[in-house]
């Protein structure tokens, strides 16, 4: 039997009550696990596939949707964990999720670091080097736009470039559901794009929305902010038209 799962998984970050949201596709053979948070976050991960009935010790695969640290931070620790697991990522992203690039977020904070007033250079030094200590993960499998797997209701890759280069949104043919990592987001009860501040194309995050309109999609997994059920096909247009 196909089954999507959506983990609601809520930590302190800074002070703050953070939640994101993975996603665990199974059937009879496979199960799948999308984006795996930040690091050390595995007991968070396998309590909450617990209670919704899934041993993680049983995952055959993690595609990550791009590499930024609050989605492959805990990416090495389930590698150790359980080594026969399969990390599947996209082709344009495995050069940094494997550690043969720079990642492009530590870039972007080096970029603009002396650009900043003086009084926000600790807190920026301080996430420059947390970015630093994310581990790197050899990537089994690479991604390619419109890649199809049969398997948990029908898979198919969409290359959602904008947020990041290599971003990639998952869309489960069964179900009519996109699992949208970060390309877009719920805030207040509504569906929009992610933080300009860290999208690094702003023009190409919106042409990759303007792409899952030729999906049907009755429901979206928002990696920040959850389900999104209502209206869906106007609140993207909204985004594009924006």
């Amino acid at each position: 039997m196909n089954k999507l799962t959506v983990l609601e998984i809520e930590f302190d970050f800074d002070g703050d009550i953070n939640v994101i949201y993975p996603v665990i596709l199974s059937d009879e053979r496979e199960v799948i696990l999308i984006d795996c948070g930040y690091p050390k976050f595995l007991p968070l991960i396998k309590a909450a596939a617990k209670i919704n009935g899934i041993d993680i010790s049983k995952l055959t695969k993690i595609i990550i949707t791009h590499h930024d640290f609050d989605h492959m931070g805990s990416l090495a620790e389930f590698k150790r964990a359980y080594p026969h697991i399969k990390i599947l990522s996209s082709i344009d992203d495995e050069k940094y999720i494997s550690g043969k690039e720079k990642s492009l977020r530590l870039q972007q904070a080096e970029s603009i670091y002396n650009k900043l007033p003086e009084k926000q250079k600790e807190s920026a030094k301080k996430f420059q080097d947390f970015i630093e200590t994310i581990e790197n993960v050899q990537v089994d499998v690479c991604l390619r736009d419109k890649d199809y797997f049969s398997c948990c209701g029908g898979i198919e890759i969409i290359a959602t470039p904008g947020h990041m280069p290599g971003h990639i949104s998952i869309y489960i043919k069964e179900s009519k559901t996109l699992i949208s990592g970060d390309a877009l987001v719920v805030e207040n009860d509504k569906l929009m794009i992610a933080n300009p501040q860290y999208t690094l194309d702003i023009i190409n995050a919106k042409n990759s929305i303007s792409k899952l309109l030729d999906y049907e999609i009755d429901r979206i997994v928002c990696y920040h902010g959850g389900i999104y059920t209502k209206d869906i096909r106007k609140s993207l247009e909204n985004i594009i038209s924006e």
